[in-house]
């Protein structure tokens, strides 16, 4: 099992991203936390991963720390949340803020979270509460070099971001108005998408 990958950032396009390692690129997915972490491309990175494996796919999820990784495995080990939902869940909060609400039994704050209706948010609080505990929050830093990029950057944030969002799970048309509602001028795609995922959860 692939448990940990060191090597070149050679694409980012929330949420996927490549990392090339001896010649060879690993797709991965992952949330906007991580993403908001990742220095430019063509430096070096050091991520934690988990390997879903099913009969039509191989994928790779990559994280930023144990922490979130070890969230994202308990999420998907609960009936109905699967790896979308839990990358949702990561990317419109923390994993301490996770952590705070579940153990305060807020079902109010979970629901807003994309994708999480009152049932599912009351299954979270129930089955995790207990394995919680196990989850180190101490989050270390991504190990990266300062070498210059050497790949160009995405054209359009803005594309990126309502694609991003449609890959969330979002419907093309909400991803679009999501978008549309925010001052998006000089900011990266990641950007864009946190403040329109931490938009959704507030309202």
């Amino acid at each position: 099992m692939i448990g940990r990958l060191r090597g070149t950032l050679a694409e980012k396009r929330p949420p996927y991203l490549m990392i090339e390692i001896q010649g060879v690129g690993y797709d991965l997915e992952a949330s906007l936390s991580t993403f908001a972490s990742l220095p430019e491309l063509g430096v070096e990175v050091t991520l934690y991963t988990h390997l879903a494996v099913r009969e039509d796919a191989h994928t790779l999820y990559g994280f930023a720390s144990l922490a979130e990784r070890s969230l994202f495995r308990n999420l998907i080990r609960i009936s109905g949340v699967g790896a979308k939902l839990a990358l949702l869940i990561l990317s419109g909060m923390n994993v301490e803020a996770f952590a705070n609400y579940v153990r305060e039994g807020n079902a109010a704050a979970l629901t807003r979270l994309p994708g999480v209706g009152k049932k599912t948010a009351e299954r979270l609080i129930i089955e995790m509460r207990d394995r919680i505990a196990e989850i180190d929050l101490i989050n270390p830093a991504i190990t990266c070099t300062s070498e210059k990029s050497t790949i160009p950057l995405a054209a359009s944030p803005i594309d990126d971001a309502v694609s991003a969002l449609a890959a969330l799970g979002y419907k093309p048309n909400d991803a679009l108005q999501m978008v549309k509602a925010l001052d998006t001028k000089d900011l990266s795609s990641e950007e864009i998408i946190r403040r329109a995922l931490q938009m959704s959860v507030r309202r």
